[in-house]
């Protein structure tokens, strides 16, 4: 039996290793303040003077958290946690 095909979009080196290097926390500065925010936030607060500080672009430009969004949507459909719960234990065992 062959593997259903899907999309084969341009996946390049550099946003593979956007993705494998992307951070796990974020830092800003504000008011002389750094904030530390989740990779993911769109928004922080500044602890400092309260203003809303905007985190990510909301341009017609793709942000590599874009690809991460995208990722995050597919596992919440019936099923892939399990995949991602096997993959993972397959990376944990020969991260190469």
């Amino acid at each position: 039996m062959t593997p259903e095909k899907t999309a084969e979009p341009d996946v390049s080196p550099a946003l593979l290793e956007a993705i494998t290097s992307f951070p796990v926390r974020r830092e800003t500065r504000h008011c002389g303040t750094t904030i530390v925010a989740g990779p993911f936030d769109l928004y922080a607060t500044c602890p400092t003077c309260g203003t809303r500080v905007k985190l990510r672009a909301f341009s017609g430009n793709t942000e590599v958290e874009d690809v991460f969004d995208a990722v995050l949507t597919w596992m919440l459909r019936p099923g892939a946690d399990t995949a991602v719960r096997e993959r993972l234990a397959l990376l944990a065992a020969d991260p190469d």
